[in-house]
């Protein structure tokens, strides 16, 4: 990436740390196996919270970047719901 970064935090509060546990579980494989030369994730939990940090080095980048979370996010909360 170059110099100039562009980043961001999503947070996604859930009904409890073992739920949030579960979906960080389902999605942490993804943070490693969707980089980019563009864009960088990192995940985290901390009780009923996960956050995804996403660095790009556009702003292009970083929308996509939160888009592809946020849709990784949502099918995990979807799947536990089933």
């Amino acid at each position: 990436m170059t110099s100039d970064r562009h980043a961001t935090t999503l947070r996604f509060s859930y009904a409890s740390p073992a739920v949030a546990e579960r979906i960080a579980a389902s999605v942490r494989p993804e943070a490693g196996a969707i980089e980019g030369e563009r864009t960088a994730a990192s995940l985290s939990r901390d009780g009923d919270t996960v956050r995804v940090e996403i660095v790009a080095s556009d702003l292009t980048a970083l929308r996509a970047g939160q888009n592809t979370w946020a849709t990784l996010l949502e099918v995990a909360e979807r799947a536990g719901d089933t």
